[in-house]
């Protein structure tokens, strides 16, 4: 069920990007009246799922969903269709109109998804306005993994700035350590301020696990599974950590690594319980397994921030979250293409996006996700690739700037350059998640 809802919401989600975008393009060329022959919500090779003509233009729905497309007259696009452009031009074509209109018939599909990014983010905040956890609440540090260890932080150190700044939402901490080049981060450990530098060599390493560290939390169990030690050793929900073997401890962290290091040894555990202290001895198998679970509602510990929005407030609010993403994603771009962060070993395809949609169908997340997947549409399809908008958009802006429109023959020798380097992309990233789901 967890797949079909993730799946539910990825199709619905490129579904409404794709329609939405080649709609950018479809109402430029009306409005410059040129002719569109096809409309269609993805591909259709061989033949299509659905289709019907109004007017000069089929509309449809293909069996391949890997985008969608508007054939427009005397255009060199995927559609590859030479026979028509060795007919003389006509007033209804594409090449038959001034640069300048070409240029936005070719920009309209990004506009539309820039705009509809910074439409939805109003939209979201407006409905169900913000909530996050300001960093300056997270009043018990943070619980490291591993890789955080290893640049030099240790649980319970409070972050207090990256990069010279304070972070606002303590989500977004790993982000600004990832993307800033200034990746100092000082933090309070105990009643000193420490410095953490963060050497580029572990760039590669943040890009692939960048949830290096969550809240620290009092451990307070949340549910017992029947039959398991720590249920035979008398835990009940409602129980507050105090002691582990004598020694004062209260958070998870330290229960959970009291476990990996008592593997077939007992714990003795003081808890909080009813406000009287009761003692327990688990017995912890080889596993390190005791059948515990803890509250993890971070709403019980810290106190988030939750901002609503009117109308007049959500406009400008739902903009600056869609420029700060934009900026954000052109700087996870120019990772990508430095080859010594190995950015690119973490491209993903269709099951890398479809991954990112919440297990349980959730309109706000939905539509949060849709705006992001659509700035992300819009910036690759700007990239100067023929083939894609943006290499368009580059011949246009050269003709525009030269006077010299480039020679048919050409143009189709790079549309299909840039369709074997979208194939030889599309490939990579798919086969990238092939290997990162059976590797």
């Amino acid at each position: 069920m967890e797949i079909i809802v993730k799946a539910g919401q990825f199709f619905l989600s490129l579904s409404i990007l794709v329609i939405l975008h080649e709609l950018g393009h479809f109402t430029f060329a009306k409005l410059f009246k040129t002719r569109v022959e096809k409309f269609y919500l993805f591909f259709d090779p061989w033949f299509s799922l659905f289709k019907i003509k109004r007017g000069e233009t089929e509309y449809g729905v293909g069996w391949l969903p890997l985008g969608g497309y508007v054939k427009i007259s005397g255009m060199i696009d995927e559609s590859m269709d030479k026979e028509q452009l060795k007919q003389p031009p006509q007033p209804w074509e594409f090449r038959s109109k001034p640069a300048w209109q070409r240029l936005f018939i070719m920009i309209g599909g990004v506009l539309v998804n820039v705009v509809l990014a910074l439409f939805i983010y109003s939209a979201v905040l407006y409905t169900w306005g913000e909530e996050y956890l300001p960093t300056r609440n997270v009043k018990y540090g943070v619980t490291c993994d591993s890789l955080a260890l290893k640049l030099g932080f240790r649980n319970g150190d409070k972050i207090l700035t990256v990069g010279g700044n304070e972070v606002e939402n303590f989500q977004l901490i790993a982000h600004d350590i990832l993307l800033n080049e200034d990746r100092n981060v000082k933090v309070l450990r105990g009643n000193d301020t420490v410095t953490i530098s963060i050497s580029e060599v572990y760039v590669s390493q943040l890009i692939k696990n960048p949830i290096i560290f969550y809240p620290r939390f009092p451990f307070i169990v949340d549910e017992i599974k029947k039959g398991e030690p720590a249920e035979k050793a008398g835990l009940v929900k409602g129980d507050k950590l105090v002691a582990i073997n004598g020694r004062p401890a209260v958070f998870f962290d330290e229960f959970k690594d009291s476990l990996a290091r008592y593997k077939g040894k007992k714990l003795d555990l003081t808890v909080e319980r009813n406000g009287q202290p009761v003692d327990v001895v688990v017995n912890v198998p080889e596993t390190g397994v005791v059948g515990v679970y803890p509250l993890t509602d971070i709403s019980n510990f810290f106190e988030l921030s939750h901002n609503e929005y009117t109308l007049v407030q959500a406009i400008p609010a739902g903009i600056k979250k869609g420029v700060s993403t934009i900026k954000s994603y052109l700087k996870q771009l120019k990772l990508i293409f430095t080859p010594k962060t190995k950015a690119y070993e973490s491209v993903g395809g269709f099951i890398t996006i479809g991954k990112i949609f919440p297990a349980t169908w959730d309109w706000q997340s939905f539509w949060n996700l849709t705006a992001f997947l659509s700035i992300i549409l819009a910036i690759m399809n700007i990239l100067p690739i023929p083939a894609l908008d943006g290499g368009h958009v580059m011949f246009l802006v050269y003709e525009i700037i030269t006077g010299r429109k480039p020679g048919d023959k050409f143009l189709e020798y790079a549309q299909m350059v840039g369709m074997l380097i979208l194939l030889a992309l599309l490939l990579y990233a798919n086969i990238n998640d092939i290997v990162k789901l059976f590797g």
